[in-house]
């Protein structure tokens, strides 16, 4: 960003402080005003046709800036992959674990990308392998979808779980059909068809 004699160009359309367009003029009654009013003079967009400028004191500009940037840095959120590694012949009591750590991860928004690795002879059992991902994918589809079938790559089966939509949930005036009733007993409904 080009301040004060730093600024290149003939003509530039001015905008005062306030938001006010003065309009097109030459750089040098700018530079004028800018001084008149003991402000500076900074390019806002340089590759306008002409160059636009700001008559205003390029430190408040400065920290407006800084704080529209940290404000949007606030907003964003960053997805994260996290990382789980299974083993083709796992027990049942570790597949749990790492079944509530991935779900874990998941809840917070972030990526699970589960890998099977194989060690020596248990590349032949491939199946065993599909199977376990099948189970962990199974146990995960109310919270996670898969993003794409599973892969080999070399000695490790992978697949990347993404956290699925999250249900919005509907208060006061939802119609019938969408709110959810439990388990209905038979014989209270068979008393209520009799009376």
């Amino acid at each position: 960003m080009r301040i004060n004699r730093e600024i290149r160009g003939d003509q530039v359309r001015v905008i005062t402080d306030k938001g006010e367009q003065l309009g097109i003029m030459p750089l040098r009654e700018a530079f004028r005003l800018a001084e008149l009013k003991s402000l500076d003079l900074i390019e806002i967009a340089p590759n306008a046709k002409p160059p636009v400028v700001k008559i205003t004191d390029y430190g408040k500009f400065r920290y407006h800036q800084q704080k529209k940037e940290k404000d949007s840095r606030k907003s964003q959120s960053v997805v994260k992959v996290k990382e789980i590694k299974l083993k083709p012949n796992i027990d049942t009591h570790d597949f749990e674990t790492k079944l509530k750590k991935a779900r874990e991860f998941l809840e917070k928004g972030n990526k699970v990308r589960l890998t099977i690795v194989f060690r020596g002879r248990e590349m032949l059992h491939l199946d065993l392998g599909r199977r376990v991902v099948q189970d962990f994918c199974e146990q995960l589809s109310d919270t996670a979808t898969m993003e794409a079938p599973s892969k080999m790559m070399g000695r490790s089966m992978t697949i990347v779980l993404a956290p699925a939509a999250k249900k919005v949930k509907v208060k006061g005036g939802a119609p019938s059909s969408a709110v959810e009733v439990g388990p209905v007993d038979v014989k209270d409904q068979e008393l209520e068809e009799k009376k």
